[in-house]
């Protein structure tokens, strides 16, 4: 695994009772020799059958992806959709799937066009960067004016010229929905948490329930649709291990966004047999290099 925080600590213990050793690698933050042998023996190909999902940064994934050579459960092409938002909501749309309404617009564009974009909702509307996670640049425009200023932030960071993703959304805010993470593992729906933030914050006017920013996730039954909706979103998409993040609200659920390198949370909040199931997916790609319906992994 490339990561050293949550999931890591989480699945070490279950998945060791299933007969798979979990170590990390170190992705980032380090130096790699790139003019031969690397030295190190945490990147040794030998120590490794398969990996769990590509690194974050793509850059120091690729150097690391090539040290290792193993296949990956979710590999740098299921990173790269998920991580995409636009993407990922004008493919669910195009299968049928419902999204919300949501404008993508590509800077560097005139304040006319914003305008003219935002003339489509009503307010308040969410204003969020593309490809950004855990809530971050998420903003809430309650007028015209306020949209116009959160752009005007997003446009002094999209000038710089090394910012490879000029791109943000205006998306209709849903008030009082609640807020989901469903689990997909192997295609097949494996529990969810509901995300809300405490009381006294959402009194204090917050909305974002990012558990990164303070929401409570805990365990909860979804209801069919909610289920087979998750389902339908990696199948759609092709990761067949996935965070589906769903809004229900007005008595309907909702995609908003998906993670193809989500938190694994403790095992109470999720089906029974979750990580019977993760074991065996993990176990397939090591033995055939290859998941169950997806694009490929990148080997």
């Amino acid at each position: 695994m490339t990561t050293a925080a949550e999931t890591y600590e989480r699945v070490r213990g279950p998945l060791a009772d299933r007969g798979i050793d979990v170590d990390h690698v170190r992705a980032k933050e380090r130096t790699f020799r790139l003019d031969g042998a690397d030295g190190d023996a945490a990147t040794d190909a030998e120590a490794f059958d398969v990996g769990f999902v590509y690194p974050s940064r793509l850059m120091e994934g690729e150097v690391l992806d090539r040290r290792l050579a193993v296949p990956w459960v979710n590999g740098r092409d299921a990173v790269v959709t998920s991580r995409n938002k636009a993407g990922v909501l004008a493919a669910l749309s195009d299968a049928g799937l419902p999204v919300p309404r949501t404008t993508l617009v590509s800077n560097p564009v005139d304040e006319s066009a914003v305008v003219e974009a935002a003339a489509d909702f009503e307010f308040p509307v969410v204003v969020k960067p593309n490809s950004a996670t855990r809530g971050v640049g998420v903003a809430k425009a309650t007028d015209l004016d306020s949209l116009l200023g959160v752009v005007d932030y997003l446009n002094l960071a999209h000038d710089y010229r090394a910012t490879g993703d000029k791109s943000y959304l205006i998306q209709e805010f849903l008030p009082g929905a609640r807020d989901y993470r469903a689990m997909v593992v192997d295609g097949a729906y494996a529990g969810a948490v509901r995300r809300e933030l405490p009381p006294d914050a959402l009194a204090a006017g917050r909305w974002k329930h990012n558990v990164h920013r303070g929401a409570d996730a805990r365990g909860v039954e979804l209801d069919g649709e909610g289920r087979e909706l998750a389902e339908r979103t990696a199948a759609a998409l092709g990761i067949d291990y996935l965070g589906v993040d769903l809004l229900e609200a007005d008595g309907r659920f909702l995609v908003n966004e998906t993670n193809a390198r989500p938190t694994v949370d403790t095992a109470r909040k999720y089906e029974p047999g979750f990580y019977d199931r993760l074991a065996g997916v993990i176990r397939r790609v090591a033995e055939n290099g290859s998941r169950r319906t997806g694009r490929g992994n990148d080997a």
